[in-house]
């Protein structure tokens, strides 16, 4: 997988923006001010390639016990986020995609209303 590609799937989903809110390092990618993913440049650049997702807690442990690449949020809260190491390329393309649209669905389905309609109309 390829940073860009990562960059874009989440950049195409309606009221998503990026940012680098702690350091020039860590990309971050909010819904209307909220955010559901993150990784850091620098292991990219590395090699080490991973990524931070918000997931359901029962889900989060089901997946760290299916898949060795899927490890609790670093530096996140443990029971609510998953890192996944995607430079052990267990996770395919679909899989990834589906963790980041759930994660990107948690972070909206909490929203006011009011942006949840807001993002039906973008």
């Amino acid at each position: 997988m390829h940073i860009d590609w990562i960059r874009d799937y989440c950049l195409s989903k309606a009221g998503v923006s990026e940012s680098f809110p702690f350091d020039d390092q860590v990309l971050v990618f909010k819904v209307i001010g909220k955010m559901f993913a993150l990784t850091g440049l620098k292991t990219w650049e590395a090699g080490e390639e991973s990524i931070n997702l918000k997931c359901d807690p029962e889900r989060a442990l089901e997946l760290r016990a299916s898949y060795g690449s899927v490890e609790p949020g670093y530096h996140m809260n443990k029971n609510h986020w998953n890192t996944l190491q995607l430079h052990q390329r267990e996770l395919s393309k679909e899989m990834v995609e589906s963790l980041i649209d759930h994660s990107y669905g948690l972070v909206v389905a909490k929203l006011p209303k009011k942006d949840r309609e807001l993002l039906r109309n973008l």
